[in-house]
C-alpha cells in the first residue's frame, strides 16, 4: 500500500482571518483524498503586500521565514499546499526575484518545486478528478483569477474537480479571463477604476443565471462580494463562493 501524501498547509492571511472555513475545508478535501495533512502554527504571510507595495527588503525577510517554515523535513519530503493562487504564485516568482544571487537560492528552489494551489495539486499532481461524495445541487460560474491564470497557469483543474460534483452544472460568463478589479493596493489607489470591474464581472455573473460564483482567490471574491452588498444585490441571485 502507497504512502499517504504528506502536506505541509499555508493557509494565507486573508483566508485566516476572514475565511477561515475554506482552510478547514481544504483539510478536509486533502484528508478525503488520503493525504496526511500538516500545519505549521509558526507560519505567518508569505510577503506579498510589501512586495507589491515596494518594500522588497522587508517582503525578502518575510519571504525567508516562509522558506523557513516550510523546509522539508530530512528524509520527508512534502507538498506545500494552499487555498490561494495568489499566494502560490508570489512564491513560485517573486521568491526567485527575491533572492536571486542570494546563499538562499538552493533553499528557495526547493520550495517552490514543492508549493502548489490546492486544485491543481488534487488533478495534476494526486491524479484526482472527483472529490469523493462531493455534491452540490445548482449552477456555477468560475472567474478565473489573475494569480491562477497568468501566474500559476491553472484553468482547468479547478473546473474539472467542480464539473465532478453531483449536481452542480457550469455555465460560463463572458470574459471569465478579465480581471476583477482587486488587485490588492490597486482598490485603495484606483478605487472608482476597482469598483467599475467589479461591476462588470459581477454583471457577467449574474448574466449567466448561475447559484455560485466560484474562483481559487478569496482576494477576488471579497471584492466581488462587497459589491454586491454596497448595491444590495440579492445574494440568491449570486454567492461568492471559495
Amino acid at each position: 500500500m502507497p504512502a499517504a501524501p504528506q502536506v505541509s498547509i499555508f493557509i494565507p492571511c486573508f483566508v485566516d482571518q476572514l475565511y477561515p472555513h475554506t482552510a478547514l475545508n481544504m483539510v478536509k478535501v486533502l484528508e478525503a483524498v488520503g493525504c496526511q495533512v500538516h500545519y505549521n502554527p509558526a507560519q505567518t504571510c508569505c510577503g506579498q503586500p510589501a512586495y507589491n507595495a515596494g518594500y522588497k527588503a522587508e517582503s525578502r525577510d518575510i519571504a525567508d521565514k516562509f522558506l523557513t517554515d516550510f523546509a522539508a523535513p530530512a528524509g520527508a519530503p512534502r507538498y506545500v499546499v494552499s487555498p490561494s493562487a495568489s499566494c502560490v504564485g508570489m512564491v513560485r516568482n517573486a521568491y526567485s526575484h527575491l533572492f536571486a544571487g542570494t546563499p538562499e537560492v538552493a533553499r528557495c528552489n526547493a520550495v517552490q518545486q514543492r508549493t502548489y494551489e490546492l486544485t491543481e495539486f488534487l488533478v495534476d499532481v494526486l491524479g484526482i478528478t472527483a472529490i469523493p461524495r462531493a455534491a452540490l445541487p445548482g449552477r456555477y460560474t468560475y472567474h478565473d483569477s489573475c494569480s491562477a491564470l497568468r501566474e500559476c497557469g491553472i484553468r482547468a483543474a479547478p473546473r474539472q474537480l467542480l464539473d465532478a460534483v453531483a449536481g452542480l452544472t457550469r455555465v460560463e460568463m463572458a470574459e471569465t479571463t478579465t480581471c476583477c478589479g482587486f488587485g490588492g493596493t490597486f482598490a485603495v489607489k484606483f478605487e472608482a477604476i476597482s469598483v467599475a470591474m467589479a461591476q462588470q464581472k459581477v454583471e457577467h455573473a449574474l448574466a449567466t443565471g448561475a447559484d455560485y460564483l466560484v474562483s481559487t482567490d478569496v482576494s477576488c471574491l471579497m471584492h466581488l462580494e462587497a459589491y454586491i452588498r454596497r448595491e444590495r444585490i440579492s445574494r440568491g441571485a449570486v454567492t461568492p463562493y471559495a
